[in-house]
Order: C-alpha cells, then structure tokens, then sequence
C-alpha cells in the first residue's frame, strides 16, 4: 500500500518504561543513497528501533511537500 511507505512511529513499547511511550527520532547517518534514523524514548533515551529513508523516498516527499506549498500560495 502505497499510503504506509513513509509511515513514523509516535509511539513505541519500551521495556525499560514498561509501557509504549512516545518517541522522538534521531538522525543517526547520512549515506549516498538513505538516511538512518533511531527511535528514543522520551521517558528513559533508551533505543526502541531504526527507520531507513531511501533516496527516492525523500525526493518523493519533498516534491509532494514542494507541490502542497505551491498550491497554497507559499513559495
């Protein structure tokens, strides 16, 4: 389903926390072709899981970003 392919997480189970606690993400490394990103509790800065942006991925996003703008008047 192409509306789940830049899904983010919000919230995840933390097992230090005991609980599924929000999270914040950090960028972790940057490479030719993808991002990586790391999920943090905000309760206890415990690593709860990674995400990888593709480079298609962020051209992607930053076209429809660049289309949203135009079509309300922002430039």
């Amino acid at each position: 389903m192409q509306q789940f392919e830049s899904l983010r997480a919000s919230s995840l189970y933390c097992k230090k926390c005991q609980t599924a606690m929000p999270v914040r993400e950090k960028l972790l490394l940057v490479l030719p072709d993808k991002e990586i990103y790391d999920y943090l509790c905000t309760g206890c800065a415990s690593s709860l899981g990674q995400r990888e942006v593709t480079s298609g991925e962020m051209m992607m996003s930053r076209a429809t970003m660049a289309r949203q703008a135009s079509s309300r008047g922002m430039y």
